[in-house]
């Protein structure tokens, strides 16, 4: 188990004590987590180990039976995921949720609208001269964070026509388009190649050291997680089984004996 240092940064997102029931079932129970700026934390366990019904606790599309989620000191337990996102966090989904019908420019400048806090409505209330500098700097920043994404050349092409790496991708893309404190990332790697892989590592790597974002990932890769992540948290049947660094996990016989296919030696 990691030890808590006093001098490194306070938390920018924390989770105390989350409860969820579906009915009679405890989906999580008693889980606590905390992020602090520039971690990248990687999420791991069975499938029905509660780390997708935490996401939705964490972004605001499921309140907790019990237990507080804080972002920046703020309780936002009770906050919306649009009051969430408005407040720098981002999060993509297993499932893919680009906008199909648009350009993967467009994509990247409908986010930087939503983000912040309905900057398109204010746009409309603009002169002309106004609302054409707000777009191009939109679309100047939306072109900066594709090329840093990989996927410079794209910007123009249909976001259903994008096969799955590529897609995946662009949904990186889309939630740092404007830049966040926390980013929750649900399977980002599901469906890249070996490639695409190593960018979107490189990508996520760079979001932490560079600009101080929060990484939660969940990932079934657990090599993929092992390479990216900062500190591991390992849930089982609704409830932490261990945290700690890489090695501490990998070396962790409960671990090795349950995810990751080793047995205690």
């Amino acid at each position: 188990m990691t030890s808590t240092n006093d001098a490194s940064p306070q938390p920018v997102l924390r989770a105390d004590r989350v409860g969820v029931r579906f009915g009679g079932v405890r989906a999580l129970d008693d889980v606590s987590l905390s992020l602090r700026p520039g971690e990248i934390c990687g999420l791991i366990g069975p499938n029905g180990a509660g780390k997708t019904t935490l996401f939705d606790v964490l972004s605001g599309i499921r309140r907790p039976d019990e237990g507080r989620v804080r972002l920046e000191g703020t309780d936002v337990t009770r906050r919306s995921p649009v009051w969430r996102a408005r407040h720098g966090m981002r999060r993509t989904f297993q499932r893919q949720q680009l906008f199909g019908q648009l350009t993967v420019a467009d994509n990247l400048v409908v986010a930087q609208e939503w983000h912040g806090g309905g900057g398109g409505l204010a746009a409309d209330l603009l002169g002309a001269p106004a609302r054409r500098t707000y777009e191009r700097e939109r679309r100047a920043r939306a072109a900066e964070v594709l090329r840093a994404c990989g996927l410079d050349g794209l910007g123009d092409v249909y976001a259903a026509a994008l096969p799955v790496g590529r897609a995946r991708m662009v949904e990186l893309a889309r939630a740092v388009a404007d830049p966040p404190r926390v980013l929750l990332l649900d399977e980002p790697a599901a469906g890249t190649t070996a490639e695409e892989s190593r960018q979107l590592a490189s990508v996520v790597g760079r979001l932490s050291e560079q600009e101080g974002c929060a990484v939660l990932l969940v990932e079934h890769d657990v090599a993929f997680v092992m390479e990216v992540s900062t500190r591991i948290v390992v849930l089982d049947l609704g409830r932490v089984l261990a945290e700690g660094t890489p090695a501490e996990i990998h070396a962790d016989h409960r671990v090795r004996e349950a995810y990751l296919g080793t047995a205690a030696g």
